[in-house]
């Protein structure tokens, strides 16, 4: 058991990283899904952001419509995060393996905000269905890239959308191969994702 102050430096490191990897992520699943730029979450995200992402894109531009410089950014402040970790817990840095560890959080990171999205999506539709909350306005642009490709295959069922329930599942089936994977890979329980 690690002592007090190396859990409260794991707190706030995992804290501090967690929200900006979650900026960072909005930021490219903003851009990818083409959502309003004028929504006033969007307006932060860009703002909080794009102190490191235009020096980015100065060398890693973008293609086929993704932000490859959003991306590079999640892997480097995750691979900064889980080695500020390691230090403070006493491990060394396998160097190698953080890179691997961070690939695998980032990738985590994705179903966590399509988890969590999809469940505030489907309690929101039960509570406020014609809401204008310009967070929930956000989370269905961001949803909806998902969402459709999946209300294609599925039959009409009448009104009734089960198409969350298949994300839901998919998105548990991933998860559990990328922990099991991330286990193989030896990766600490503290990487932000996982």
């Amino acid at each position: 058991m690690e002592s007090a102050p190396a859990q409260i430096g794991l707190l706030l490191v995992n804290a501090a990283a967690g929200f900006f990897l979650f900026v960072v992520l909005l930021r490219f699943l903003l851009q990818a899904a083409r959502a309003d730029f004028y929504n006033p979450i969007s307006q932060f995200v860009v703002k909080a952001t794009n102190p490191l992402i235009i020096p980015l894109r100065k060398v890693i531009p973008g293609f086929a419509g993704f932000d490859w410089a959003a991306i590079v950014l999640l892997v480097l402040v995750q691979c900064l995060a889980i080695s500020l970790s390691l230090l403070i817990a006493g491990y060394g840095l396998p160097i190698a393996s953080i890179g691997v560890w961070a690939l695998l959080g980032t990738c985590g990171l994705f179903l966590k905000l399509y988890f969590w999205g999809l469940l505030i999506m489907v309690i929101s539709s039960w509570l406020a269905p014609q809401s204008y909350n310009p967070a929930l306005l956000l989370l269905r642009q961001i949803m909806e890239p998902v969402m459709a490709p999946i209300r294609k295959i599925l039959p009409d069922m009448g009104g009734f959308d089960i198409s969350p329930i298949v994300l839901f599942l998919s998105i548990n089936v991933f998860e559990i191969l990328l922990i099991s994977f991330a286990r193989q890979a030896g990766a600490p329980g503290f990487i932000i994702g996982l």
